[in-house]
C-alpha cells in the first residue's frame, strides 16, 4: 500500500442505511481483529458498532474485557472522525478510563455511544457508554492527542 493510500475506508454501507462502514485497509494491524465497524451520528453523539465473534470471547462465552477495551479505544477515533474533529491519520490515545458494569454476549452487536466533550488545538476529550440492546456494559472516557502537521 502506498503512503498516499488512506489507512481506513470510511464509506456509506448500503446494507445499513445511515451508517458508514469503517474498515482498516491493512488486515495485519490490530484494529482488523475487531472486524469492520459501523459509525453514525445520532442526536449529538456518535454511535460506533461492532459485531462480536467467537474470537472476541472469553472462557465464559461472553465478550472478553480486552476485546471491549480495544473496541473502546478504536471507538474514540471513529467517533472523533464522525464528530468532524479528527481526520484519518496519526493520533494517539493519551488515556482511557473504564468502568465495567456487565457482560457482553456474542449474539448481538455492541455499540459505543460517544459524546464529544471538548476539542483543543491538540486534544480531543470524549466519553461514552458501551451498550448491547438495552443492557449497559461499560462506561468510559478518553483523551486523544492529534499530531500537528509539519
Amino acid at each position: 500500500m502506498s503512503e498516499a493510500a488512506p489507512h481506513f475506508l470510511y464509506e456509506d454501507d448500503p446494507a445499513l442505511p445511515g451508517w458508514k462502514r469503517w474498515t482498516l485497509n491493512d488486515p495485519s494491524r490490530f484494529n482488523a481483529f475487531l472486524g469492520p465497524l459501523w459509525v453514525r451520528m445520532e442526536e449529538g453523539h456518535a454511535r460506533v458498532r461492532m459485531v462480536p465473534e467467537r474470537q472476541h470471547s472469553n472462557l465464559g462465552d461472553n465478550v472478553h474485557g480486552g476485546a471491549l477495551l480495544g473496541f473502546m479505544d478504536v471507538a474514540l477515533f471513529a467517533a472523533a472522525r464522525a464528530h468532524g474533529v479528527l481526520e484519518v491519520g496519526p493520533a494517539v490515545t493519551l488515556d482511557l478510563s473504564v468502568q465495567f458494569m456487565g457482560a457482553g454476549s456474542l449474539d448481538a452487536p455492541i455499540e459505543a455511544e460517544v459524546e464529544l466533550l471538548r476539542e483543543t488545538g491538540r486534544l480531543i476529550f470524549l466519553r461514552g457508554l458501551i451498550v448491547q440492546g438495552e443492557a449497559r456494559i461499560a462506561s468510559f472516557s478518553g483523551t486523544v492527542r492529534k499530531f500537528t502537521k509539519r
